[in-house]
């Protein structure tokens, strides 16, 4: 107890043991020993006194100070004393030692500031809470960086709003929310919606919230922007689909090739067979026979002729072209070849680039894919084939190295295909046409002359949307957009260096296909005697890692110095850089990376000087 002026009157065990008084020592003095001297010169103790004279009652945590001088935090609660008549007799005072309660409250409170920080500090990824209902109820800045919304205009709205309109449709937020409250935890990939409409590729995980009754108090929501590895992986897999119809295409062409030669050798026995058969035969019903087997040769003949297109290994009479003009020549057969009910447009390019190539077999292509288009419209429709200038980036057509080309499209309103045929449309003998309708080679026909040709075929098709084939072919190098005839190549020598004996022959044989006379060596002391003892010999192709001996770029080096006029291609399996990064600067050379195409070899050996 305190008098009316703050004096001490009465103290108890329990003051001793948390103060440190003896009652003889304390009782008489002022009860303001017991406050901070910072406080004590504030008037603290003072105003104690008169709130509770004002108020009835004074309530306050703060610290007190103990007789050795060591303080501790109170809950301090002093109440008036008055007498019978209502005079005031002095004060009741009660203290506690609440100091480990204190050091929970601020250990709490510093916790929760420095995740507080954490959170608001983490840019990379959007965390915010929700209520049980769904709305959000805190945002910290990565959300605000990912999904655009401020803190004050997205608390209280619900989360829905950053799902598609599509999935909100179907229930998704709402299946959201009962699976984490479910199962404690909700994951998942998905589209998600910022501020201003446009759409990223989120991986969001939320979790439940339950206080320590198990009753759900929210929702934590963790979501990342991961278009980035999303477009990584579509690319990745666009580029491997690629590569393997690229390899499959490749294998085809060679197993097919060599079919085709295989066959040509023995169309041509029964040829002569049948020729000296004819000489011997004289009734009549034998002669019919003989000239009904010819004709099954020739037929035979024809369709070699379309298995070796495929395979690039027809001779090529290339020429200069403008393809306005080519089309023009041929527009009358094509227009004839759409027959009556399917109208035909040509859409030209005002000046377009000149290409190289052989025209017969363009116009043919050219025809075999309107006749498609038309097998494809039976109760009629439109074909458009439009000629147009094109700029390829890197990686646009996966075939094809950036730079000029020229596009020739066959684009119908027909039947379409659905993407598992489109995918196949290029293999020999796949056809979707009755039995007796077609071979299946048209398609593998164009592409094999337009790859001979340096070139690319694509197919944009959906089933019942019609089909665009667009043909891509090199610009003419250093001419004009006029159809100036140009000679073919001229049939160069060619030295050869490979150390595997398989691949050297594979790589001769592609280089006979183009019109090169070939040399071939195993190694580098082998094609240095041949560079030696030639001197009409004018491109060089070697490998680069060779066993023993000298290797390509030494063979190509010494090469460069003994015969400057010849070209130099190298071949590798490794990457450039790496080359680089061993051997020094390449760029004299030209390089062609293995495994490669006849469609890669001859746009490498346009380029080489």
């Amino acid at each position: 107890m305190l008098d009316t002026d703050g004096f001490i009157k009465t103290w108890n065990a329990g003051a001793q043991r948390f103060k440190g008084y003896a009652a003889d020592e304390i009782i008489g003095q002022h009860f303001s020993v017991f406050y901070p001297e910072k406080e004590r010169n504030a008037g603290r103790p003072a105003l104690a006194l008169r709130t509770v004279l004002a108020e009835g009652k004074f309530e306050d945590e703060g610290w007190r100070v103990r007789r050795d001088g060591s303080q501790f935090w109170a809950s301090v609660v002093i109440d008036p004393l008055r007498d019978d008549s209502g005079r005031l007799i002095g004060f009741a005072k009660v203290t506690r030692d609440i100091t480990e309660r204190k050091a929970a409250q601020e250990a709490l409170r510093k916790s929760e500031e420095q995740f507080r920080l954490l959170v608001q500090g983490v840019t990379d990824y959007a965390i915010f809470m929700l209520s049980p209902a769904g709305e959000v109820t805190n945002w910290n800045a990565g959300a605000e960086r990912i999904k655009g919304y401020k803190h004050d205009e997205i608390l209280g709205k619900h989360f829905s709003c950053f799902y598609t309109g599509e999935d909100r449709a179907r229930g998704a937020p709402a299946r959201t929310l009962s699976t984490a409250a479910a199962e404690g935890r909700f994951e998942q990939e998905g589209w998600r919606v910022r501020k201003d409409g446009s759409r990223f590729w989120a991986h969001v995980v939320v979790d439940a919230i339950r206080d320590e009754a198990g009753e759900l108090v929210g929702f934590a929501n963790v979501t990342r922007d991961v278009t980035e590895r999303k477009q990584a992986a579509e690319a990745l897999e666009r580029a491997n689909a690629a590569l393997f119809q690229s390899q499959k295409m490749e294998s085809l062409g060679q197993l097919t090739g060599g079919v085709a030669h295989d066959f040509n050798n023995l169309l041509a026995v029964m040829s002569n067979g049948l020729d000296v058969l004819s000489l011997r035969v004289q009734d009549h019903a034998g002669l019919r026979m003989l000239e009904t087997m010819h004709r099954a040769v020739a037929r035979g003949a024809t369709l070699t002729q379309q298995l070796l297109s495929f395979a690039r290994q027809q001779p090529l009479k290339v020429e200069k072209c403008n393809l306005n003009a080519v089309i023009r020549g041929i527009e009358a057969v094509l227009r004839r070849a759409a027959d009556g009910m399917i109208e035909l447009e040509v859409r030209q390019e005002p000046g377009p680039r000149p290409v190289l190539l052989d025209v017969a077999r363009f116009e043919s292509a050219l025809l075999n894919l309107v006749v498609n288009a038309r097998d494809a419209m039976p109760e009629g429709g439109k074909i458009v084939i439009a000629v147009e200038n094109a700029e390829l980036g890197e990686g646009t057509v996966e075939a094809l190295a950036a730079g000029p080309y020229v596009r020739v499209s066959v684009a119908d309103t027909g039947s379409g295909m659905a993407p598992e045929v489109a995918a196949r449309a290029f293999e020999p003998f796949f056809t979707t046409k009755e039995v007796g309708k077609g071979t299946g080679l048209g398609l593998s026909q164009v592409y094999g002359f337009i790859a001979q040709s340096g070139g690319d075929v694509l197919i944009r098709s959906e089933a019942g949307q019609g089909t665009v084939v667009s043909i891509y072919l090199p610009v003419a190098k250093d001419t004009s957009g006029d159809a100036d005839t140009l000679t073919g190549p001229a049939l160069d020598t060619v030295l050869v260096v490979e150390d595997e004996p398989d691949l050297l022959d594979a790589t001769a044989a592609l280089f006979r296909s183009l019109g090169y006379e070939v040399l071939t060596a195993s190694n580098g002391s082998e094609a240095m005697d041949a560079l030696s003892r030639r001197d009409d010999i004018h491109v060089l192709f070697t490998d680069v890692v060779m066993p023993r001996g000298i290797d390509g770029i030494q063979l190509a080096r010494s090469t460069r110095d003994l015969r400057p006029d010849v070209r130099i291609v190298l071949a590798s399996g490794y990457p450039l850089p790496a080359l680089r990064a061993q051997h020094g600067q390449l760029d004299e050379f030209a390089f062609l990376h293995k495994p490669y195409r006849l469609a890669d070899l001859v746009r490498t050996l346009g380029t080489v000087t």
